[in-house]
């Protein structure tokens, strides 16, 4: 199935809010720990989206820069998340921190405003 540009734009949005939720330690303690859904949604949708994103990025128009900066923090976020199940007994240590910060660091890469 070939995307539409309106399927890319959609997909590249929806991936995005993925990275400014876990670029936001306050949005996640109000989401993943009063909310839901969970942390593992999170995962699945970003891994998901991101996977396919960074297969066929320049379809996406993702320059080469973006391409890296993104591919370390999924590479980096995937990482944290095999080894991390509980937000609870995550969220505030440095370890994620340095996850958020990468997140923010790829959406400033992405011109993303939310």
């Amino acid at each position: 199935m070939k995307l539409t540009e309106e399927d890319k734009k959609d997909i590249l949005n929806c991936m995005m809010d993925e990275i400014a939720l876990i670029s936001n330690k306050k949005r996640q303690k109000k989401r993943w720990l009063e909310e839901g859904p969970d942390f593992d949604e999170t995962v699945c949708i970003f891994l998901h989206e991101g996977d396919g994103v960074l297969e066929k990025y320049q379809d996406f128009g993702i320059t080469e820069d973006q391409y890296r900066i993104l591919k370390k923090f999924r590479d980096e976020f995937e990482a944290f998340a095999d080894e991390n199940g509980l937000p609870q007994l995550f969220i505030d240590t440095s370890e994620w921190t340095k996850i958020t910060l990468m997140a923010k660091k790829v959406l400033e890469a992405f011109g993303y405003r939310n």
